[in-house]
C-alpha cells in the first residue's frame, strides 16, 4: 500500500510539473515559428526586396525598391551624367555645336586656317568676324564675363537707332541692364564712368554710352583677348580647319 500511495504522488507531481511547463514550451514553439528565416545565398534579390519592402508600403510592391531608394539611385545617375558632360566639355572642343552659328559643320567648311589665323592679328578682327565673334562669346561664358561682350554689342546696336522716339527707352534699358548698381549684367567699370553715365541719361543722344563702352572695350582686349587666344576653344578651332585641308 504504501509503494502504491508514493506511486501516485510521484506521479501526480510529474503531472502539476508537466502542466506547468506546457504552456511555456507552446510559446517558444510558437516564437521559433515567427522568427523569418535567414536569407541564404541561393534565394533570389525580388525575396531580398520582398523583406525589406513588404506590399503594404505604399508605392512599393514585391520585387520593387522602395520609392526613397528608387530616387536616390535616380539622383546618383543624373549626378554622373552631369558631371562626365562638364568633364568632357572642359577636356575637348572639338564639338563646336553651342558655339559657331549656323550649322557647325557648314560653318567650319567657310571658315578658313587664315581666316582664324587673322583673329589673333588684332581684338578688333576678331569681333569684325562672325564666326570670332561667336567664338569669344562662348569663351567669354566660360569665364562667366559675357556682359561685357553684350554691352559692346548692344552699344553698336544703339548708335544705329534713327527714331528719336526709340532713342531714350533703349538707352534706359541698356542702362539698366549693364551700368546701374546691381544691374542683372552689371560691367566692370569704374565710379566716374558710372556717374558719367548717369548725367548722359538725363538727354539721351547716340553718344552717351561711348566712355562706358570703350572702357568695356579695353577691358576685354587686355584681360580677356589674350586668354582666350590660348584658350581650348580657339586652338582646338585651328587645328581642325588645318586638319580639313591635311
Amino acid at each position: 500500500m504504501q509503494a502504491a500511495a508514493l506511486f501516485l504522488h510521484t506521479e501526480s507531481a510529474d503531472s502539476e510539473s508537466f502542466s506547468r511547463h506546457l504552456p511555456l514550451a507552446r510559446s517558444s514553439a510558437a516564437a521559433a515559428r515567427a522568427e523569418p528565416e535567414p536569407i541564404r545565398s541561393g534565394q533570389s534579390r525580388g525575396r531580398i526586396r520582398e523583406q525589406v519592402c513588404p506590399e503594404s508600403l505604399p508605392g512599393c510592391t514585391a520585387g520593387q525598391d522602395a520609392p526613397g531608394e528608387r530616387t536616390g539611385q535616380r539622383q546618383n545617375r543624373g549626378m554622373r551624367t552631369r558631371l562626365g558632360c562638364l568633364s568632357h566639355k572642359s577636356d575637348s572642343y572639338n564639338d563646336f555645336t553651342a558655339i559657331l552659328p549656323d550649322k557647325p559643320n557648314r560653318a567650319l567648311k567657310r571658315l578658313s586656317t587664315e581666316e582664324a589665323t587673322r583673329w589673333a592679328d588684332s581684338f578688333d578682327v576678331l569681333l569684325s568676324h562672325k564666326y570670332g565673334l561667336a567664338a569669344f562669346r562662348a569663351f567669354l561664358k566660360t569665364e562667366f564675363s559675357e556682359e561685357n561682350l553684350e554691352f559692346w554689342l548692344a552699344c553698336e546696336d544703339f548708335k544705329k537707332t534713327r527714331s528719336a522716339a526709340k532713342l531714350a527707352s533703349k538707352a534706359q534699358r541698356i542702362f539698366e541692364e549693364f551700368i546701374d548698381v546691381q544691374a542683372p549684367r552689371e560691367v566692370n567699370i569704374d565710379f566716374q564712368t558710372r556717374e558719367l553715365t548717369r548725367r548722359n541719361m538725363q538727354e539721351p543722344s547716340l553718344s552717351c554710352f561711348d566712355q562706358a563702352q570703350g572702357k568695356v572695350h579695353s577691358l576685354m582686349e587686355k584681360d580677356s583677348y589674350p586668354r582666350f587666344l590660348r584658350s581650348k576653344i580657339y586652338t582646338d578651332l585651328l587645328s581642325q580647319t588645318q586638319r580639313r585641308l591635311s
